[in-house]
């Protein structure tokens, strides 16, 4: 119950009178009737307030200034439907008010500015932006200056602007220049220009704390500074599967207010040395190939990506491989419970109290966690073989526009895992299924040929006496992962998992014969398929084919809250939409 009142008194809106009340945590103005009779009452919380100004002022889509010595203009988060989009869509709402005296007029302004301050505590003052000006439809610069500066000058948040001129430019000015002073960095770019900023800020933080990166099992240290996506790229992956919707004004409010949301980060080992890092995507065949083809026809733009996916489809490729992945505790959640990782998640939150049971130990859950990848732990390590159309390991649900629900719709943006998708060699016609069931609502993994494993870490590898990889242009030596090491790890074969599942009745019972490389290739593509593919980390061909891969939990903060919906603004804040 909030006791904490401020001010109250009468506001005029247009010619109506309203009984306005800023409380601890809300400020709210209700429309009052001749007899004094509550109607309509609109509620805004004190944190999703943008500004206040004096007078009667319009920022969006031209900023103007009427000085008026009774008037003041409260801005703030508006909320609305993001039509096909699965979040909400923020808005700049803007009321002006009218007072009876300029005495009340400025006694309003200092309550709400006051209030502003001291209810969120996290807002950013200094920002360091970067624009990406080649990326998606080259809009960078324009969306920054024409939609999301404005809204920046009206929060009172100052930020240097760095335009980009070459590729990586963003990740070394953060890995070498001064950033004291600032409290976030923001993207103005796809998940290109996120990766840089998200490579950066991670190197930047081990080297101030003295870690060591290429290091597989070391604790790596969470990064102090926020992360911004502004997205104006060709994909903002990213975004979307933070917040919901891929909208500059969505994205920006979320910066302003000082919305804080964990993210986990997947690192990429090969041998002794590391080789990126990865939140959305880390896919093997058929997601590797496609990139690979796209990177061809770069002058489709966009549309190359669907493109080659037709391509690559069409050529069949399966590619054998062995999966080592060590599980997450089942307990907690499964790829498979059909829960979606919404703003205020009850499982990322219970997730923060477990990495992270002391604040001032913030390392010591990280230790026992991979603890497991030494090698006295290797029995609790799984083992698969077989020829696959594709491996993919996930942070998040990957969702996207033309894929609303993701790679993994149950995935979880802060948890500490990752989910391992294996889709193993079938039919065309199966795994066109596959494909097709991202675009809707059915369930990808309810396929006999399809498995998907919440895990902490995973290594890939080549069977033995496999032939040479044909991408030697783009990948360094791959490192032969020693047989001494996988001697002790628990090993399910392909023919053992088959059996266990057949007896189950999932008709998941195929014969060696079966699980061959299908010898059939479309007449369009019907080139010599590769041994081995390549993996695709969040848009970036890797060098390596062998690697090690494990999950670091909430190793980095966006400003982003979660993916919103309508139900979940009730039951989390019981309003509706503004």
């Amino acid at each position: 119950m909030e006791t904490d009142l401020r001010l109250e008194s009468s506001l005029w809106v247009g010619n109506k009178r309203y009984r306005a009340v800023l409380t601890g945590w809300h400020f709210n103005w209700t429309e009052v009737d001749k007899k004094n009779r509550d109607k309509k009452t609109i509620s805004v919380p004190v944190a999703e307030l943008v500004g206040v100004e004096d007078g009667r002022v319009e920022i969006l889509p031209q900023k103007s200034v009427e000085d008026t010595d009774k008037d003041f203009t409260v801005f703030y988060v508006k909320r609305s439907s993001s039509g096909s989009s699965y979040g909400l869509l923020w808005r700049l709402g803007r009321t002006q008010f009218s007072c009876l005296s300029r005495v009340l007029r400025d006694q309003w302004t200092k309550h709400l500015r006051t209030a502003v301050k001291t209810h969120s505590p996290l807002r950013p003052n200094r920002l360091l932006v970067f624009i990406n000006p080649f990326g998606g439809k080259k809009k960078g610069r324009k969306i920054y200056h024409s939609l999301v500066a404005p809204l920046f000058e009206l929060a009172g948040i100052s930020s240097h602007v760095i335009v980009t001129e070459r590729a990586n430019q963003a990740r070394d000015h953060l890995l070498k220049k001064d950033l004291t002073g600032f409290d976030g960095v923001v993207c103005v770019g796809g998940d290109g220009m996120f990766s840089e900023i998200l490579h950066g800020l991670i190197g930047r933080t081990q080297q101030e704390a003295g870690l060591c990166e290429n290091d597989p099992t070391v604790t790596l240290q969470p990064c102090p500074l926020h992360i911004g996506i502004i997205p104006a790229g060709s994909t903002d992956c990213v975004c979307y599967a933070t917040v919901g919707v891929i909208d500059p004004v969505t994205s920006a409010l979320h910066i302003i207010i000082g919305d804080s949301q964990p993210l986990d980060v997947c690192s990429v080992h090969q041998s002794s040395a590391l080789v990126r890092y990865s939140v959305s995507l880390l896919g093997y065949g058929f997601y590797g190939d496609v990139l690979t083809e796209s990177e061809k026809h770069r002058w489709m733009g966009p549309l190359r990506y669907d493109y080659s996916g037709t391509m690559v489809y069409l050529s069949n490729r399966s590619y054998a491989g062995i999966v080592q992945y060590l599980p997450a505790d089942p307990l907690l959640s499964s790829p498979r419970d059909r829960t979606r990782c919404l703003s205020g998640c009850n499982v990322c939150s219970k997730s923060t109290e477990r990495l992270f049971p002391h604040s001032s130990d913030s390392g010591s859950l990280y230790s026992s966690h991979f603890s497991h990848l030494s090698s006295d732990s290797e029995g609790e390590w799984v083992s698969v073989e077989g020829r696959f159309r594709c491996v993919s390991l996930t942070c998040m649900s990957s969702s996207c526009p033309k894929s609303p629900l993701g790679l993994s719709p149950s995935a979880h943006l802060a948890d500490g895992t990752g989910d391992l998708i294996l889709v193993w060699d079938t039919h065309p016609l199966g795994f066109l299924k596959f494909l097709y069931r991202h675009t809707s609502s059915q369930d990808q993994f309810d396929l006999p040929f399809v498995e998907v494993h919440r895990v902490k870490a995973i290594r890939f590898s080549l069977p033995p006496n496999k032939e040479e990889d044909p991408y030697k242009e783009i990948r360094e030596t791959n490192v032969v992962v020693d047989e001494e090491e996988r001697g002790d790890i628990e090993t399910v074969s392909r023919n053992g998992s088959q059996q266990h599942l057949a007896e189950g009745g999932t008709g998941r019972d195929m014969t060696k014969e079966q699980k061959a490389a299908n010898p059939f290739m479309c007449g369009l593509c019907c080139s010599k398929a590769p041994a081995v593919s390549v993996w695709n980390c969040d848009g970036e061909i890797l060098p390596s084919t062998e690697i090690l891969s494990r999950i670091h939990g909430q190793l980095v903060r966006l400003y982003a809250r979660g993916i919103e919906d309508k139900a979940a603004i009730h039951s989390c804040s019981g309003e509706g939409l503004v």
